[in-house]
């Protein structure tokens, strides 16, 4: 099941962001369920939230996988939502 992860950060949470974004990028690789990811970008480009599209088994598993991500445990963002995605292109 693909999930799509879209999650807003934290007005001036950019320093939080940068210092656990080593650790998210290693939670990414190890769990092997990001199918697509990327920071979501502001208009000066800076990093303001994320889009990851997840294959799992359901959405408890993507609740689960959201939870457990070190940006999450880092309290960074201040909206994350989850929502049942259909690839057509790509």
């Amino acid at each position: 099941m693909l999930i799509a992860l879209l999650a807003h950060d934290k007005p001036g949470a950019l320093s939080v962001r940068q210092g656990t974004r080593a650790d998210h990028l290693a939670y990414i690789e190890a769990t092997g369920v990001v199918q697509q990811a990327g920071p979501i970008l502001d208009d000066g480009g800076d990093m303001v939230g994320s889009l990851i599209i997840l294959d799992v088994a359901d959405m408890d598993a993507a609740r689960d996988w959201a939870a457990n991500d070190p940006y999450a445990k880092a309290d960074l963002f201040a909206e994350v939502k989850l929502l049942p995605w259909k690839r057509v292109i790509g």
